[in-house]
């Protein structure tokens, strides 16, 4: 741009600003000195001896929002003048962040540092810190994560653009200019990973991508200027935009010196050309356009798919150097960039425009906005608007230093004032330093010589003497009153206007000399209207007469005058007045205009001070000024409306007695109660000031709110950020069927919590209030908190907080949210530890119980921590756990019954008992296990204890003596290994699953010496949780080299639990290393035991679940039938069963869709059964592995050996498919002779797997069962009892074997269809069956009706029977897992007493019984089974029908086996918690399941704590019962898994629902019959109302209120704290001596009303409309009452109309907030007090006739005058100029002989027709007399 603009310009500005600027005193904070110096000083390693540290530092103070910072000490979050600001201290290597006196941080980088800047990264909110080195850029994040950065060529600076970080390059490009990236960047490797695998995941193939990143690298190299968008990624060209197209910006002598942060600009210097330029920043698509600067054209849009390219949009030449610095500022609302060129000693302001294209915005400059003053320093600073922003920008100010010295400041290119340091200021410092005083002879006069490091309102400033101080700039005034007036003017007023005011405001004439008092404040900025009123008159505000006709004449006549009436928005003409004609005139027009403009504005902050009942103050106040401004601009109804606001006004301001406009001051209160009334039009916006429909006016926001919260409420909706009406309004998100519900949307998109609602009006606050109370029922399930906060519903809100409070930062702010929207001393202090007064007796209870029986009282037996506040609520005083605990305890010797004096026989038989009872303890472990799983949270500083296992014996008939087992009678070793790996593993599974917080630190820390059956049990505890993921491939390595066969087993299986289904590779290989299979045949042979690859194998199987790997499939076929020469021929069944198992979770349920390519591996499989069909026999290839060669012995399969692995393996590969083709090949023998070649238990496992198949089958009835069972099985059952010839008694065995078998595999089937559900008929089937089978081994009780054939036990041995009974047993519990059920608990504690003498109690039987007792009390009750297809497979595992005969059989099933089951459970459980307490609590639940095969959609009731249906089936909970709000929880059925811990989507927030009691009713622990929560009858007891008998109200004003009665049953029945304190004021003495006992019974009805109807709120409503009502009453009795304003009138009003719109349905309802009767006998009691006085209608007569209030000083005419305001707001009134106008109309155009009470009506609407009936008898007297 051309220089003689700017000269043009500079004297345009100059002819403008001619008013004097006003001189402000600086205040001097202190001397300055970079904190970076004294932290610096403070540290040890500050300067290393023998380290040169560079003198030379650098530092720089910022704004903590920049980094998004807050300080403790920053109470008041928008003062923006006393936040503590940050600095960034730079030297050499090292930069310190501090805040104040505190280090923030400290960064040392290993190199020197160049530059360091913050910039987000275009990243948002998260600023990152940018420190450029040489050959490198080190980026740091606030959390502290840090990306390195490697460069390749030299880059000179860095700067921050809201896109990311600018880039400039040096000029000069050659090889020992680049840096190595070892030598540069230590951080490479990692982030060099993380590109790679970036690019490679998006560009392929290989050679292309070599290609691209050749084409960016030569891009990068030519480009002068390289941004860079994200750390991880590399820097990009920037590209400069010439004529429509797009090339690599490639000037380097564009030097950059400025760059903004928040707006795309860039400002650079040319030396050659004495250039300046600004450049806009955009981001643009990628195009064919530039690949015109590309060689080859091929890098796809894929690699950038946004360019940034920079336009120049302004330049200017003739500057010798570069500006010495640049900055935004703002003019006018206009951002400007400003220039301070040192050498021309002035500052450049170039303005910039914006234009909005398809939502970008493009930066232009403005040609007409350009201006400079003179000046040698100046910065940006926050003084004038600290809470006003442009855009993205503050609004800020300019303060510069003249080359004369003075500090002067600029609001754009207007001077405002001049600082001056404080008097006294000079001698300060001469008294502190002498000998420099004198050295220095003009010391005295300080001469300010430099500015810098401005941070909003604060700069330093360098004196004459070298010396820095800090100094704050006195900008916005402490009065809150005079902000608001200010910052409405501001907002309101057109530039011109608002250049004057400020002219007025900061001049000469309002200094602040007097001091800066609040009330000098105020009174300052009164004067600058007053001084505008009394400049035609020269008469002051106190003189009663004026003498301004002649001025009102010239209005009158002007041209303005004839715009004035039509104007509303305070946008008039452009076209200047002409004063000229009268000469004389002594208004400036401007002056006028500023007038008519601050009315509008400081009306609506006059009209939204109403409605703050804390600001009453305030309001008085501005009404005395808007009286005279009013009175000055002859704006009658705008005086008469501030006179019925405060009556006692009229004494001061008299009206003026020229003629005036009729304009209608906008009234608020109006507006509601016609909303009330008539509903939010179009039409009846007049009522409305033009502020609160400006966007982004925040002085009146309080105003606009409630606006828009009534225009939703009656109909209004919303059309983008506005409502239909034009009022601004934020609506939070959420769905909405109601009005109601919208408002309350908008309320919460607004932030209008209770807090605020407390402080509007209470008639205001009565409709938003109704509109809570109706959607508190039944609120949508997608609100926000802060919504159902307001509802006071924090049940509902606790519970969407904890769903979405994914990360810590978030959480805050929803906490802070949360906090504004709630009443403050509605803040609940839940309570830290949870009291559980009946838990803990019972635990007393028992430890007694067991210290009187016991040696030790105090052994840890693993199970004390199951006892809390939510087992107490789910068994109450039930006392099964205690015995449950008992059972499972194997921490106490066991009882032995013997006699007194033991012979040596007696000593061989306590050695056989002791034994036998040894084996049942030895497997206590593995139920207590299940018992405890997931129970507690461990404490990582302390090691993990595991409970002693006990196996000695304690006789009781001895004095307690305990009794070892002889070691030389017994292998104890025996008994140790593996019980003893068991106890572990149940110590283990207590941990919670995914803490977070178990570290491979803690997991070694507990690693013991020497490598022992324990730790192996805690590592497969732990990795059965999910914990050994935090191991790392050392650890594992370690573990293995330990050569120790329980720990590789425990450690393979934990791996695998914790890597589940993840194909890990280091895991598998890891795993893969123990099956010698996968070596290559030219490796050695290893020695691993069987049983370390059996656990090999299934380990393998559940790394890979589901995956269907080929390769890894084809390994586990082989190794089904592999026979090796060393291997023990009784262990290779149980190696085969692993290989099964493992091969069918691999290919778990993917055999329906695999699309034939396990075609091979089941014709395998099936020859693995028996077939001996040809087809199914096929020849290994050559290619196959060593294994897959030696499957047969010969030429056939070994198939006792094959068989079971087999069949697992086609039920787990087909599970669930309903595959009829593999259901028909696992066929159950229908012949005799079929039964003679199938072994009886391969019967069993192929009735497990056809169901497993067929799943939708299987059906919980007895006829399913039989169903099972072949025919001639069948036929052979039933003849039992016959006769039997020979021949044929010899097939009855096979018959019967082959029936308890089939029965049993159907009973394993049912438990697994049913695992988990309780369901009911599966339940009682599985106990007939089970108590079937006790009754044939030994008759112990009748059984039921159902027929089952009796004296099978003749024809099959005693094991098979004992066997199929404990398998029924588990399966049972598999069912009922998690639910206590107390019938099957005592028939298992009956199994469990049973020992050899009754039957085969083995080792294998009492391992049921055990598990079978954790799975009834899975988790302590708090977990149960799922039915998916991973568990279903988990649960077979466990419950493989083989037990074990001894602790060390691991033959046919690895014991370690049967802890899978925890992979198969679910925390379904759910609690209610009360929000309030805290504590966990009952409450009813209504439970809602989808339709199935089995059923129809159910609804069916539990109590909670319970457990619920699975995610597959479940729809809907519901919480129900008349004592708690109701809330719903919708659900998808969905075949997934539950919802795990911590899961974001998860509805339950981990199993808990929160509930929000109902006032009047109590917890159903305190009263579970609910004869307590009588409430009316119990409130009337206590509080003794009184009757109308005589000697009853005697005998009641004597008795005072028991002290504890009301206060104690108002707090049992409500916790919220306003009501707890007014019952106990209402208990006070103090209280009871008040002689107004119509108040206290008053209060005492409210209370009951407000606890009755859950509603808290309401006692402040009536308390404040019942004394509204007793102030008028008690002005009449009293004429001196303090009654000094008639708002409450108007409320009083607004409540009526409320009332009005309830009972005629236009607010939807059940019934009102408030009691309509009383509301109604409120506007009857006002209208009595308006009527009863007689000189009111003296007083009205004369006001309406000449518009005089009574005049007098006297305390009767005061009441006289707050009567008559009442009456004017009570029936509604208009002003009398309206009144009189409308009186004219009548009698011109009608000639009234009658009353012209229909007419009045007709032009006044809005009047009562008592006030109608007034003004006919005021203005139509004779008509008056003539009706009568």
């Amino acid at each position: 741009m051309p220089e003689k603009l700017h000269k043009r310009n500079l004297n345009f500005s100059s002819s403008k600003l001619k008013m004097s600027p006003g001189v402000r005193r600086l205040t001097v904070l202190g001397k300055f000195k970079p904190f970076g110096l004294i932290a610096e000083a403070t540290t040890d390693d500050a300067k290393p001896p023998g380290v040169d540290v560079s003198d030379s530092y650098d530092y720089f103070l910022f704004d903590p929002h920049l980094t998004c910072q807050r300080d403790d000490d920053d109470s008041e979050a928008n003062n923006f003048s006393r936040q503590r600001e940050h600095e960034l201290f730079i030297r050499d290597n090292i930069i310190i962040w501090t805040s104040g006196s505190r280090v923030l941080k400290r960064f040392t980088l290993s190199s020197p540092i160049i530059k360091a800047c913050w910039s987000h990264l275009g990243r948002g909110p998260e600023a990152f810190l940018c420190v450029l080195q040489i050959g490198c850029l080190t980026v740091y994040s606030t959390s502290g994560e840090v990306v390195s950065v490697p460069l390749s060529r030299t880059v000179i600076s860095v700067w921050p653009l809201p896109f990311g970080l600018l880039l400039q390059q040096a000029a000069q490009v050659n090889q020992s200019s680049h840096v190595p990236f070892s030598a540069a960047t230590p951080a490479l490797g990692s982030r060099g990973m993380l590109r790679q695998r970036k690019e490679v995941g998006n560009i392929s193939p290989q050679n292309f991508h070599s290609s691209v990143a050749h084409e960016l690298t030569s891009r990068r190299d030519m480009a002068s200027h390289l941004i860079l968008r994200d750390p991880l990624e590399e820097p990009e060209p920037i590209y400069l935009e010439e004529r429509g197209k797009l090339n690599i910006m490639k000037d380097y002598d564009e030097r950059t010196i400025w760059t903004s942060d928040r707006l795309p600009l860039m400002t650079s210097y040319n030396k050659g050309k004495m250039q300046h330029s600004v450049w806009a920043a955009e981001l643009i698509e990628s195009s064919r356009e530039g690949s015109s600067s590309c060689s080859t054209g091929v890098v796809p849009d894929t690699v950038f798919p946004r360019r940034v390219s920079f336009r120049r949009i302004w330049q200017a030449k003739g500057a010798k150097k570069a500006a010495s610095k640049v900055f935004l500022a703002t003019d006018d609302a206009v951002p400007v960039i400003c220039f301070l060129i040192l050498e021309q000693k002035k500052l450049l302001s170039v303005g910039l425009q914006t234009v909005e294209i398809n939502n970008d915005i493009l930066f232009d400059v403005k040609p007409d906005i350009s201006w400079s003053v003179s000046a040698i320093a100046a910065a940006p600073v926050v003084v004038t608007r600290s809470q006003v922003k442009n855009g993205l920008l503050p609004h800020l100010d300019i303060i510069v230093l003249s080359p004369e010295n003075d500090l002067l400041l600029y609001a754009g290119k207007q001077c405002l004032c001049k600082y001056v340091l404080p008097p006294g200021f000079g001698k300060n410092l001469v008294s502190g330093d002498r000998e420099s005083a004198e050295k220095d002879s003009g010391f005295r006069d300080l001469k300010i010589t430099g500015l810098s490091d401005a941070v909003l309102g604060c700069i330093n400033l360098s004196v004459n003497h070298s010396q820095i101080f800090r100094c704050a700039l006195t900008g916005s005034p402490s009065s809150s009153l005079a902000n608001d007036c200010i910052a409405a003017i501001a907002e309101g007023l057109r530039s011109d206007s608002y250049n004057l005011f400020l002219s007025l405001l900061w001049g000469d004439d309002n200094s602040d000399q007097k001091g800066s008092c609040v009330h000098f404040e105020w009174e300052a900025f009164c004067n600058i209207f007053l001084g505008i009123c009394q400049k035609p008159t020269g008469v002051h505000l106190e003189q009663p007469k004026t003498s301004s006709e002649s001025s009102w004449e010239f209005l009158l006549s002007s041209k303005f005058h004839k715009t004035y009436p039509r104007f509303h928005s305070g946008i008039t003409s452009n076209h200047s007045l002409d004063l000229d004609k009268t000469g004389g005139g002594k208004i400036p027009s401007k002056s006028l205009e500023l007038m008519v403009q601050s009315l509008d504005c400081l009306h609506a902050v006059y009209e939204s001070l109403k409605m703050d009942n804390l600001r009453k103050q305030d309001l008085h106040q501005l009404a005395v000024l808007l009286c005279n401004i009013a009175k000055f601009l002859g704006e009658k109804c705008y005086i008469d409306h501030y006179i019925r606001d405060f009556p006692r006004l009229s004494e001061t301001i008299r009206a003026c007695t020229t003629l005036s406009s009729c304009r209608k001051p906008p009234n608020l209160l109006r507006w509601f109660e016609n909303c009330l009334r008539r509903g939010s039009l179009p039409t009846n916006l007049d009522d409305l000031p033009d502020l609160i429909r400006k966007d982004g006016c925040s002085i009146v926001s309080w105003a606009r709110k409630i606006v828009s919260f009534y225009s939703v409420l009656f109909g209004d909706k919303p059309v983008g950020q506005k409502l239909s009406s034009g009022v601004p309004c934020n609506i939070a998100p959420g769905s909405y069927s109601s009005n109601e519900e919208l408002a309350i949307l908008a309320m919460a998109g607004e932030r209008f919590g209770l807090h605020q609602l407390d402080l509007l009006p209470s008639g205001v606050s009565l409709p938003l209030r109704h509109a809570l109370d109706s959607c508190r029922e039944s609120p949508p399930a997608d609100w926000p908190a802060i919504a159902y906060v307001l509802l006071g519903r924090e049940d509902m809100a606790l519970s969407v907080f904890r769903n979405l409070s994914s990360s810590k930062e978030f959480e805050m702010q929803s906490n802070t949210s949360l906090i504004s929207m709630s009443i403050p001393y509605m803040l609940h202090l839940h309570p830290v530890i949870v009291p559980s007064s009946l838990s803990e007796s019972v635990g007393i209870e028992n430890t007694k119980v067991e210290d009187s029986s016991s040696v030790d009282g105090s052994v840890i037996d693993g199970m004390e921590h199951i006892f809390n506040s939510y087992t107490q609520l789910r068994y109450g005083r039930d006392l099964r756990l205690n015995e449950v605990r008992r059972l499972l305890c194997s921490a106490r010797p066991v009882v032995i019954q013997t006699s007194a004096n033991p012979t040596i026989s007696d000593q061989e038989q306590q050695q056989d008992q002791l034994w036998r009872i040894a084996q049942r303890t030895a497997v206590l472990p593995l139920g207590r296990g299940a018992f405890t799983l997931s129970t507690i949270h461990t404490l990582l500083t302390e090691a993990f204890t595991v409970p002693k296992l006990v196996l000695a014996g304690r006789l009781p008939a001895q004095q307690n003596a305990i009794v070892n087992l002889d070691p030389n009678l017994r292998n104890i070793q025996e008994l140790k290994t593996w019980p003893e790996f068991h106890n572990a593993v149940a110590a283990g599974l207590r941990l919670a699953p995914l803490q977070g917080k178990v570290s491979r630190t803690w997991i070694k820390y507990n690693k013991p010496g020497e490598p022992n059956a324990v730790h192996a049990g805690l590592l497969f505890g732990l990795g059965l949780q999910g914990y050994l993921h935090v191991l790392n491939l050392s650890d594992i390595y370690q573990y293995f080299t330990q050569d120790h066969e329980s720990t590789t087993v425990g450690l393979m299986l934990g791996l695998a639990a914790s890597y589940r289904r993840t194909m890990q590779p280091e895991i598998a290989k890891a795993l893969f290393f123990h099956v010698p299979a996968r070596y290559q045949a030219s490796y050695a042979e290893f020695e691993i035991p069987t049983l370390l690859q059996s656990a090999a194998l299934v380990s393998v199987g559940i790394l890979f679940e589901g995956s269907a790997h080929q390769q890894t499939m084809q390994l586990l076929l082989g190794e089904i039938g592999r026979r090796s020469a060393g291997d023990n021929v009784l262990e290779r069944e149980g190696y085969a069963v692993s290989a099964g198992f493992s091969l069918g979770l691999v290919a778990l349920g993917r055999g329906g869709d695999a699309l034939g390519s396990l075609d091979s591996f089941v014709n395998r499989l099936i020859q693995y059964l028996g077939a001996k069909e040809g087809r199914y026999l096929l020849t290994p290839s050559n290619e196959d592995h060593r294994s897959a060669a030696q499957i047969t012995d010969g030429s056939t399969s070994n198939v006792d050996i094959t068989a079971p692995g087999a069949i697992i393996a086609l039920a787990l590969m087909y599970l669930k498919t309903e595959s009829e083709v593999i259901f028909s090949k696992l066929s159950i023998p229908q012949t005799h002779y079929e039964l003679q070649c199938v072994r009886p238990d391969f019967i069993m496992l192929r009735v497990i797997a056809r169901n497993l198949i067929m799943w939708s089958r299987i059906r919980p009835t007895c006829d399913w069962i039989q169903s099972q069972v072949p025919e001639v099985v069948k036929n052979g059952i039933s003849h039992l009892q016959d006769d039997m010839d020979d021949t044929y008694e010899v097939d009855v065995e096979a018959l019967v074997q082959a029936y308890v078998n089939i029965v049993a595999g159907a009973c394993i089937s049912l438990g697994l269809r049913f695992a988990g559900t309780r369901d009911g008929n599966a339940r009682d089937l599985l106990y007939n069956y089970a108590l079937y089978l006790l009754n044939e081994i030994k008759p112990v009780s009748a059984t039921s009706g159902i027929a089952f054939p009796r004296g099978i036990s003749k024809f099959v041995d005693r094991g098979t029977l004992e066997m199929c009974l404990y398998l029924v047993i588990l399966s049972l519990s598999v069912v009922m897992a998690g639910s206590g059920d107390l019938q099957i608990f005592r028939f298992l504690r009956f199994l469990r007493s049973r020992n050899s003498a009754d039957g085969h109690a083995n080792y294998g039987t009492q391992m049921a019984v055990s598990l079978a007792m954790g799975f009834l009390f899975l988790g302590g009750g708090m977990r149960t089974f799922s039915t998916s297809d991973g568990s279903i497979a988990m649960l077979l595992i466990t419950l493989y029908p083989r037990l074990p005969s001894g602790p060390n059989d691991n033959r046919c099933h690895i014991q370690a086996f049967r802890h899978l089951y925890v992979l198969a459970t679910e925390a379904r459980w759910l609690q209610t918690i009360d929000v309030d307490s805290g504590l966990p609590v009952y409450a009813p639940l209504e439970v809602t399941v989808k339709e199935t095969e089995l059923y129809s959609e159910t609804r069916f009731c539990e109590v909670t704590p319970c457990i619920l249906p699975e995610r597959a089936i479940l729809k809907r909970i519901c919480v129900c019962g008349p004592r708690y709000w109701p809330q719903q929880v919708e659900l998808e059925p969905e075949e997934k898994n539950w919802w795990s811990f911590g899961d974001e989507s998860d509805p339950f927030s981990s199993g808990v629902i929160y509930v929000k009691r109902k006032v009047g009713a109590c917890s159903y622990v305190d009263d579970p019959v609910g004869c307590q929560s009588l409430l009316s009858r119990a409130m009337h007891k206590v509080f003794g109302l009184r009757t109308l008998d005589e000697s009853n109200t005697l005998l009641s004003s004597h008795r005072e209120l028991d002290s504890d009665s009301v206060d104690h049953l108002v707090s049992t029945f409500s916790s919220d704290p306003s009501l707890i304190a007014f019952a106990q004021l209402c208990c006070d003495k103090s209280w009871n001596d008040r002689s107004d006992s119509d108040f206290k019974e008053f209060c005492l009805q409210v209370l009951f009303d407000c606890i009755s109807k859950d509603r808290p709120a309401l006692l402040q409503v009536y308390l404040s409309l019942y004394t509204t009502i007793g102030s008028m009453a008690d002005l009449l009795v009293k004429s001196d009452g303090n009654v000094g304003d008639s708002l409450s009138i108007s409320s009083l009003k607004v409540a009526l109309a409320y009332n009005e719109a309830v009972t005629s349905g236009r607010l939807a309802s059940s019934g009102g907030f408030v009691q309509s009767i009383f509301l109604a006998s409120l506007g009857k009691r006002c209208e009595e007090i308006l009527n009863c006085s007689t000189e009111l209608k003296i007083n009205l007569r004369k006001y309406l006739t000449s518009e005089a209030w009574p005049g007098d000083h006297n305390s009767k005419l005061q009441k006289d005058v707050i009567l008559l305001s009442w009456y004017l707001k009570w029936f509604s009134v208009p002003s009398p100029s309206i009144i009189k106008a409308a009186v004219e109309k009548i009698k011109s155009k009608f000639k009234v002989s009658t009353s012209a009470v229909p007419l009045l009506r007709l032009l006044l609407p809005s009047t009562h027709i008592s006030a109608i009936s007034e003004i006919n008898r005021v203005f139509f007297p004779s008509n008056v007399t003539i009706s009568l």
